[in-house]
């Protein structure tokens, strides 16, 4: 069922406000636990908001596709595979960031101009199948509120792990 004209509006503000939201969380973020690792297989604060750059150019031009091309293919990728072809950790976090930001802010202006024959534009994803302007509006929406809880979890985990050994101290063998 497609949204209500109401919904949409209420979805580009949510998409609009995410780069702030990302900042938000990472502002909270000690240098330290910044390419801290919750777990073996989990991304560091600084892996997430690298992902999000990379997520979101893709976005950029996924929704360029749907509005512009006749049949449009939209291409998944595997985003644990970016993170280790492109070394996450070795990109500087604050272009990173920026890019976030500049392409939301290219984005959102297209979205608030839509006519409701954009909106009702339809694609094709090579992994889930039929993708329309709507999917990508939900997705994407989100997409930067669940990667800032995702960091603040980082975060809570960072915080509540057992300090380090104090030099001299530890495992004695």
């Amino acid at each position: 069922m497609p949204f209500t004209a109401a919904e949409r509006a209420a979805l580009i503000e949510r998409y609009a406000h995410g780069p702030a939201l990302l900042k938000r969380a990472l502002a909270r973020v000690p240098a330290e636990a910044l390419q801290w690792k919750p777990a073996p297989g989990k991304w560091s604060a600084h892996e997430i908001v690298v992902h999000c750059a990379d997520s979101e150019t893709n976005a950029h031009m996924r929704l360029r596709y749907l509005l512009a091309e006749p049949d449009p293919m939209i291409v998944g990728y595997d985003q644990d595979r970016w993170a280790a072809a492109f070394d996450y950790h070795g990109h500087p976090i604050e272009v990173a960031l920026a890019t976030v930001e500049a392409v939301r802010a290219n984005t959102v202006p297209l979205l608030k101009r839509m006519t409701d024959r954009d909106w009702g534009k339809v694609g094709r994803h090579t992994e889930s199948g039929r993708y329309a302007v709507e999917d990508w509006l939900a997705i994407y929406a989100e997409h930067l509120e669940k990667h800032s809880r995702q960091i603040e979890r980082n975060l809570a985990e960072w915080s509540d792990r057992p300090p380090p050994p104090r030099r001299g101290e530890g495992a004695r063998g």
